[in-house]
């Protein structure tokens, strides 16, 4: 009894807790391409079809190619062997088009110096130190050690620290081969003593979130890292691309190594790297290391620890592996790995997607009204409690969409407002198949307060089995669907897990107080008993 107090308790205060922040939070649902308007492209394969994988990872670049370049709400899908592209809000055809169709080129750039983050200044300071640099060889050889001295300018609290990242040989091309024992990123280097900064720099004011427009291949660029806000990075002319890079791999290498990426370059690809190498390696920090660079964006920076490579190069540096495996696929597919053409170009009228709005909107008013008014007539006080559960479950359906919708991107459309309202209807049920054991239990001589617990049990075996089928049925047309049937189907499976759980931790803790009153087991057609059709039941 007290547990079941505890439930109701809790489950009132966490649905009404997050509702309440999400609305003064001011987040709402995203909006899809069907209910906002915008325009959607289709992209067709060029020549032979490939295959679904392929497919897939041109998917993964386009979503975040186009998202990176300020496209908010954009959903990316497979559809057969097209790629369907929805852009909300976005009325320019030609702007569309030039988004989507973006062939992106994966650039290796030398590093010429570290910037401030956009609004911030460098504030340099000369120190002269010495250090040392430490080389090892697969094959226990004696270390080496250089001496290096330079004049460093280390940032004030500007640079931000970045993973220890190196580039190294493969440990499997040369039993001699030297492999570093240490390596930074030029952002980590920028703040230790064998690092230089040129302690001047032009003030620069290449617009924010725009990085892709500043990429120019034969030119002198400052692009910013992952971290927009963080430090920027001047670059040299490209030195070669990603379509000389025939493979890279993430691996576990285990001891300090940890996670690796291991690239393995064409020979016209090998020569341009090792020419890069032999000119970058002696520079000091942070001139002595390559840019990975995808769309104007620095992805990776890993500093030289040789002059030339035979073989696999090798990028290491405390990744974890979702790092490692991230790096690797912009290295694999920096470039998408088929050549898409725009087959159609759709504009969607944001008054259209307003109307069907408002329409699905209208229609799910009417239908709870109805729902709501049916349910007092027919089961008197029980009746609220069933409007109550509705609206308990409609604030949490609408905090779960938000919430996914802002963190993985889910985009309502016209078809998830329909399995919003389809899934009402399995709410009630579970209401009704309830109340209907409860008239039973009743009927058989029991009083209402011991009929509540024995009916629950027996009726949500029902409830679990009932919508067991629900979600086995929303399951597999989850997995064989496309397009907007698939969030159809996906909106009415969360509705119908929220519906299993507001049932027992909601429904029958509530309907369990209720019975403790006698007032509203015995009122005169609007109790309990009353909404049961045994008015002559006792407490």
């Amino acid at each position: 009894m007290r547990r079941n107090f505890w439930y109701l308790i809790a489950t009132v205060v966490l649905i009404l807790g997050t509702f309440l922040a999400t609305i003064v939070g001011g987040s709402s649902p995203v909006l899809g391409l069907d209910l906002q308007g915008g325009i959607e492209v289709r992209l067709q394969p060029v020549g032979k079809t490939p295959g679904t994988a392929v497919l897939d990872k041109a998917v993964d670049i386009i979503r975040n190619r186009v998202n990176g370049l300020g496209v908010a709400e954009t959903e990316v899908k497979r559809d057969g062997n097209q790629i369907v592209v929805d852009l909300p809000g976005v009325k320019d055809r030609d702007k569309a088009r030039r988004i989507v169709g973006k062939t992106a080129e994966l650039r290796f750039r030398p590093v010429l110096g570290l910037l401030a983050p956009l609004g911030a200044t460098l504030k340099p300071t000369s120190t002269t130190s010495s250090s040392s640099s430490t080389t090892s060889s697969t094959a226990a050889t004696t270390p080496t050690t250089a001496a290096v001295s330079s004049t460093t300018t280390p940032p004030a609290t500007t640079a931000k620290p970045g993973k220890a990242v190196g580039v190294q040989r493969a440990p499997a091309t040369s039993s001699t081969t030297p492999l570093p024992t240490t390596a930074a990123t030029p952002s980590t280097l920028a703040a230790a003593p064998v690092t230089t900064v040129p302690t001047a720099r032009p003030a620069v004011t290449n617009p924010p979130n725009t990085p892709a427009a500043q990429d120019k291949r034969n030119a002198t660029v400052i692009l910013p890292g992952r971290d927009p806000k963080g430090t920027r990075y001047e670059l040299g002319p490209t030195a070669l691309t990603g379509k000389l890079v025939t493979g890279a791999d993430a691996r576990f290498l285990g001891g300090t190594d940890g996670w690796v990426v291991d690239i393995t370059f064409n020979s016209d690809g090998s020569t341009k790297f090792n020419a890069l190498a032999a000119v970058s390696f002696p520079k000091p920090a942070p001139q002595n290391a390559v840019a990975i660079v995808l769309d104007g964006v620095v992805q990776s920076a890993p500093a030289f620890r040789t002059s030339s490579f035979t073989g696999n190069v090798q990028i290491s540096g405390n990744f974890t592996q979702t790092e490692a495996e991230d790096l690797a696929t912009v290295l694999k597919f920096g470039s998408l790995p088929v050549q898409l053409k725009p087959l159609t170009t759709t504009s969607v009228s944001p008054t259209l997607g307003k109307d069907q709005l408002d329409a699905g909107l209208l229609a799910g008013i009417i239908g709870l009204a109805l729902v709501a008014l049916y349910m007092v007539a027919f089961y008197r006080v029980l009746g609220a409690v069933v409007i109550v559960g509705l609206a308990l479950s409609g604030m949490a359906v609408y905090t779960l969409i938000t919430y996914l919708g802002d963190s993985i991107g889910l985009t309502l459309t016209l078809a998830g407002v329909v399995g919003l309202i389809v899934s009402v209807g399995i709410t009630v049920d579970s209401y009704i198949v309830y109340f209907e054991r409860l008239k039973d239990e009743v009927r058989t001589g029991r009083t209402v307060r011991s009929s509540v617990d024995r009916g629950f049990v027996l009726s949500f075996k029902t409830i679990l089995a009932a919508d067991l089928v629900s979600l086995i049925a929303a399951g597999i047309l989850y997995w064989q669907a496309i397009g907007s049937v698939r969030q159809f189907a996906f909106l009415l499976g969360l509705s119908t897990v929220l519906d299993l759980l507001v049932s027992y931790f909601f429904m029958h803790p509530l309907v369990q107080q209720l019975s403790k009153s006698r007032a509203l087991v015995a009122t005169k057609r609007v109790g309990i008993a009353a909404g049961l059709d045994t008015p002559e039941a006792t407490l």
